[in-house]
């Protein structure tokens, strides 16, 4: 979590209110290969820009860069990464149209275990008048308070992939990771209406689920798989709705990707509610072509298997597969603790 004195500069609910509203871009680098290209850019990135995800997928973050970038300001940016070091720089960029714009940029180090770097994460807002006024320290402490948080949360997500393989540079893995951030992101959203009911511990699970289950359906699904979704309102710990959210992600996209292999027609239900005696219970069901009896799931040789099995884990949880009549039923138990009360 992120440094009580960061929070402490903020209006309580300001911190997150920019990148909610899709203020803020990020980016994430790869500084193990060659040049440290950018393999991830979310959309508020894209608006401010003006580059596409496919323009901007691939190239160094220099590209933004024009002849009245100051090399001291470049300097800096360049001896941070060397350094594998934190560095916060107001930087003249410019949009793909060529409109220069000012780009508040705090650039992190996203290591493993042993302390090595697998990711940069770039954290930018467009410096406006507004901005200005509001006094540089409270915007560089909203942006330091996102940059801490998506941090600590990807450390978690990408420590299970690296599980997996020591470089993950395939392009399905970076899919995956966008994926995986994009789910983070909603959960953020979720903690900015949590902070604005003074409750900067618990958020809605039950919202941001429904909300997850939305996006997933609407990017992965396909004409003819119809989803429904009954889901309960409850309060629980930031890290439990992180882990839950997540094995969502993965369990509902692997159904909309697999389940219906050659069929026209199908459904996805999607539950979520409170168990008796506490906890809760996550249920993903659909009546596709079910999942083979010689098949372990999750495998623990895919990264998504072990991100489910990591995240099961670490709730302390149990996972169970039950193949149907027709398709397969995925239940995840959370044991009493996790939840609070509505």
């Amino acid at each position: 979590m992120p440094d009580s004195s960061l929070i402490s500069l903020l209006d309580d609910d300001r911190a997150f209110e920019g990148f909610s509203r899709a203020q803020v871009g990020m980016v994430l680098t790869n500084p193990n290969l060659e040049d440290n290209p950018i393999v991830y850019v979310n959309e508020a990135f894209q608006r401010i820009t003006g580059y596409s995800r496919t323009a901007t997928i691939g190239r160094n973050c220099r590209f933004l860069q024009g002849e009245g970038s100051q090399k001291s300001d470049v300097d800096k940016l360049h001896k941070a990464v060397e350094s594998r070091e934190d560095v916060a720089v107001d930087i003249l960029n410019y949009r793909a149209n060529g409109q220069p714009f000012i780009n508040r940029l705090i650039v992190a180090p996203i290591n493993d275990q042993n302390g090595e770097t697998l990711y940069f994460i770039g954290i930018q807002k467009e410096i406006r008048s507004s901005d200005r006024d509001a006094g540089p320290d409270l915007v560089n402490a909203q942006l330091a308070e996102i940059q801490n948080r998506v941090c600590d949360d990807l450390s978690m997500i990408i420590s299970m992939i690296q599980q997996q393989s020591r470089s993950t540079t395939a392009p399905e893995d970076f899919a995956a990771l966008a994926r995986r951030i994009e789910s983070l992101q909603l959960l953020y959203e979720e903690m900015k209406l949590s902070d604005t009911k003074s409750n900067r511990d618990q958020v809605q699970l039950g919202s941001f689920l429904s909300r997850m289950a939305s996006a997933i359906a609407h990017v992965d699904g396909k004409p003819g798989i119809r989803m429904t979704s009954q889901i309960d309102p409850l309060l629980v710990p930031i890290e439990t709705a992180t882990r839950v959210g997540l094995v969502l992600s993965e369990v509902l996209t692997n159904a909309f990707r697999h389940a219906f292999d050659r069929l026209d027609a199908g459904l996805v239900e999607v539950r979520m509610s409170r168990l008796s005696e506490g906890g809760l219970r996550l249920t993903v069901a659909d009546d596709g072509v079910g999942i083979s009896r010689d098949t372990k799931w999750p495998d623990n040789t895919s990264t998504g298997g072990r991100i489910v099995s990591g995240l099961i884990e670490g709730l302390e949880g149990t996972l169970s597969l039950t193949r149907g009549a027709a398709g397969t039923i995925i239940t995840i138990d959370v044991p009493a603790g996790a939840s609070a009360t509505d």
